[in-house]
């Protein structure tokens, strides 16, 4: 049963209203071009210290009590080395996003990894454990819907999240789990039980069908292309990512991370919604929750219609009139017009209607997002393990008429989580990097932990995107209130392992 972490039906009244008042245009905060400090040390290890680890490890494959001994000696060494520079360093915490592969449970590949991490002067490692349809759990001791990661014969006791807590742990990482959230994967669109659970725009379509508009964008957290969300207020798509949740935590990692905490984004106009066909709230399960938001019948009749027409005429409104002769204004949650005696006629009433519809209707597309995140992340905040959010900083967007089609209401999320703003922008500098981190601080309400995620590689620009040092010091200059930083991702900065890891034999 889902119980945990879902708002009772006052909070949700109260937070819908919110946002319903929330609707109005955000600002978008111009930022002029920040002066560059010169670059610091990021607490990595000499390259010697590093090669010296590294033939220990190879040593200690042998088996030799000897060997081992003197590479964990090492282990130790290094964890201390970095910790005591990291508490005397900006930033004080430095994570790095990594993803594991199968090939990762050969004796000593694991080892190395972590190692490289720590040699860099990381701290934390933010495991990924569900992505692109699949969970990082043992093939024989997996209660989700998802296929294990691991589908070797003769490894399906494997645990390979469980390995990479332990290993981390053994070199003074902090280990989070880091999951897809709303973006089920291609495997769970396959399953007809499941299909009810996929969100459904007004022309009836999934972000499976849809197809080739799905946006192409240089969406570096990810690197996959199994976009099928889902739709956050159905029951079964809920209990199993409870269960998955709970699956995770039971390996007991120091934190988890809820990435694609919103919508799909699509192409060209689309990316913009302005109708509210556009909302992906047209499931089954989506539509009767928007009808309960009701608080009369006339309420109701207009949110049935106005969701099906995708607009209300002075004739719909004449009409719900004379079906309901008893009831005054129509009514649902967010909506208090005036109270009169004698009510105002269809012709003037119709334009306020339709825009309050309009903004209902969005307001109720947040609120499944918000609900969602409270529904996931509440196993882990009753365990006592950090949990955070993972978004965009332009994601929250009013845009024209419209609103970003992503409609990810990150600056609603609550401060008990991380946050975790993906400042990805590309510009040949630092400047629009610095601007999304400044704007998530300004919308960010006092108490949040915001630690912006960037993405790059150490020493070098990689295209337009400079270095991560150049990047690390422009948010240091601009914002030095900030103590973690992340980097996406262990692939960019070690391609050539990263190759070797993804394909092996056993």
């Amino acid at each position: 049963m889902v119980k945990h972490g879902q708002p009772r039906p006052s909070q949700r009244l109260k937070a819908l209203c919110s946002l319903v008042a929330y609707l109005l245009p955000l600002a978008v905060l111009a930022q002029s071009k920040p002066a560059l400090a010169q670059t610091t040390a990021y607490c990595q290890l000499t390259p010697e210290a590093a090669r010296q680890k590294e033939t220990l490890r190879q040593a200690a494959l042998s088996g030799s009590p000897e060997a081992v001994s003197r590479y964990r000696e090492i282990l130790n060494q290094h964890s201390a080395q970095v910790q005591a520079c990291r508490r005397q360093t900006w930033p004080q915490n430095q994570a790095i996003w990594l993803r594991l592969y199968p090939c990762d449970l050969q004796p000593g590949v694991l080892d190395l990894v972590m190692d490289r991490i720590v040699n860099r002067g990381y701290n934390e490692v933010y495991v990924e454990v569900f992505y692109d349809g699949q969970a990082l759990l043992p093939a024989a001791d997996n209660p989700t819907p998802w296929p294990s990661v691991v589908r070797i014969p003769g490894q399906e006791r494997a645990d390979l999240l469980a390995q990479a807590i332990e290993k981390g742990r053994d070199r003074g990482l902090k280990v989070y789990a880091w999951m897809f959230t709303m973006n089920f994967g291609y495997n769970y669109a396959q399953r007809p039980d499941r299909i009810d659970a996929l969100a459904r725009n007004g022309r009836n379509q999934t972000s499976l069908t849809v197809g080739n508009d799905l946006v192409t964008e240089y969406d570096t957290a990810k690197g996959d292309s199994n976009h099928v969300f889902i739709d956050p207020y159905n029951m079964q798509a809920k209990r199993d990512y409870y269960n998955l949740v709970q699956a995770i935590l039971q390996r007991r990692p120091d934190g988890v991370l809820f990435d694609y905490i919103r919508y799909p984004r699509l192409v060209g106009p689309a990316s913009v919604a302005t109708r509210v066909h556009d909302l992906w709230i047209y499931s089954q399960a989506a539509q009767n929750a928007l009808f309960q938001r009701a608080l009369n019948q006339k309420g109701q009749e207009l949110i049935r219609r106005f969701l099906s027409q995708g607009y209300i005429t002075v004739g719909d409104v004449q009409n719900v009139d004379q079906m309901f002769p008893s009831e005054g204004e129509p009514l649902w949650q967010g909506r208090n017009p005036p109270q009169t005696q004698t009510l105002a006629a269809p012709k003037d009433r119709q334009p306020l209607l339709q825009i309050e519809l309009w903004q209902l209707s969005v307001a109720h597309a947040l609120q499944g997002i918000l609900d969602f995140v409270a529904m996931a992340s509440a196993p882990a905040q009753s365990q006592g393990i950090a949990s955070g959010v993972v978004f965009f900083p332009d994601a929250n967007q009013v845009v024209g008429q419209g609103y970003d089609s992503r409609l990810q209401p990150w600056d609603r999320f609550p401060t008990s989580m991380e946050w975790h703003p993906m400042a990805y922008g590309v510009c040949g500098d630092v400047s629009c990097i610095v601007s999304q981190v400044q704007r998530v601080l300004a919308f960010a309400p006092q108490g949040a932990n915001v630690r912006p995620v960037i993405a790059g590689t150490w020493g070098r620009s990689l295209g337009n995107r400079p270095s991560l040092e150049m990047q690390m010091a422009a948010i240091r200059q601009a914002a030095p209130q900030i103590n973690s930083v992340s980097h996406f991702a262990y692939s960019w900065q070690e391609p050539e392992v990263d190759t070797t890891r993804k394909s092996c034999r056993f």
